[in-house]
This record gives C-alpha cells, structure tokens and sequence, in this order.
C-alpha cells in the first residue's frame, strides 16, 4: 500500500515522502563521499584540486537545498492528512503513521542522523586540518626573513660589524 485515501477523501502518498527521503539520504551520503575526498585532498597536499570539489559539494548542496524543499512540502501533505501539528519533525510523523510507513520513517530518521552526524565530524575535522595547515605557513613565513641589505656606520664598515671580502675588477 503505496498510500490511502482519508475519512476526508484526500489522498496520502507515503511513497513519495518515503522516495524523497530515499534520495536524501543518498546525497548525503554523496555528500559525505565529498568531504572525504576533501580531506584526502588536504592530507596529501593536493590543492589544485579543493577548488574542484569545493564546486562538487556545492552541487550536491543545492540539490539538498531543493530536495528539502520538496520533502518539507510532501511532509506538511502526509501531517496534514494524519491530523498532526503543521511542520512536524520526520519523528513525529513515524509515530502517527500506519504500518509499514511508521518503521520505515523511523528508519529514515535514524539513517538522516547518522549521515548528518558523520558529516559534521569530518566537516569540522577538515576545518580543524586547514586552519592549522594555514597556522604552519603563517608561522612558516615568519621564521623566513629576508636578508638586510646592512648599512654601514661612522667608521665605513657594515652595521652588524661583519667584514666581507670585496673583489674590484681592474678592468672596469
């Protein structure tokens, strides 16, 4: 059973919210392919290629963007329909919805965690990676000086009182 028609002879598609939430959870786990490759990136040193897959998961983003559009519009019909409160958490859907939809949705929702869950451990790993690879050069170009072209005192010799060996070319 795909969905129902109600008391009040609308329909209810189960399916449908259940095929969108499908497909999140697929870009999401996309997503998190994304940021592992990222942070195979940033360990290896291989930054020609973050602004690449910079782009990727900025693709994927938008199509998350718009796939929870859809899905919040599908969850509002279902909730609508069960006689729950406007804009209800996948959650509270699963507890009101008939068998089988209300294991499924559970189930969706467990996986929608996981996914989000892991997906901000490695977001915040791969931060925590750039910053300090942005620390080390910083603290890198500070350690680098470059060398003063000196001065020279009241006496005629160098500033920092070093001698050095000058050649004049007796041709010049």
């Amino acid at each position: 059973m795909t969905s129902r028609t109600t008391e009040g002879g609308g329909h209810v598609d189960y399916q449908h919210l259940s095929t969108l939430l499908w497909r999140e959870q697929e870009l999401l786990d996309l997503l998190l392919f994304k940021a592992e490759e990222k942070q195979y990136l940033i360990l290896t040193g291989k930054t020609r290629w973050l602004q690449r897959i910079a782009h990727e998961i900025e693709v994927v983003l938008d199509q998350l963007r718009t796939l929870e559009v859809e899905r919040a519009a599908a969850t509002e019909v279902v909730a609508q329909q069960l006689g729950i409160e406007s804009n209800p958490s996948l959650r509270q859907v699963a507890e009101v919805a008939p068998a089988p939809w209300n294991d499924l949705y559970a189930k969706h929702h467990e996986a929608l965690l996981v996914l989000v869950t892991e997906l901000r451990s490695l977001s915040d790993a791969n931060r925590e990676l750039i910053e300090s690879g942005l620390s080390a050069i910083g603290d890198a170009l500070l350690q680098v000086r470059t060398p003063s072209a000196g001065t020279y005192g009241a006496t005629g010799r160098h500033s920092d009182g070093s001698n050095r060996a000058v050649t004049l070319d007796g041709a010049l």
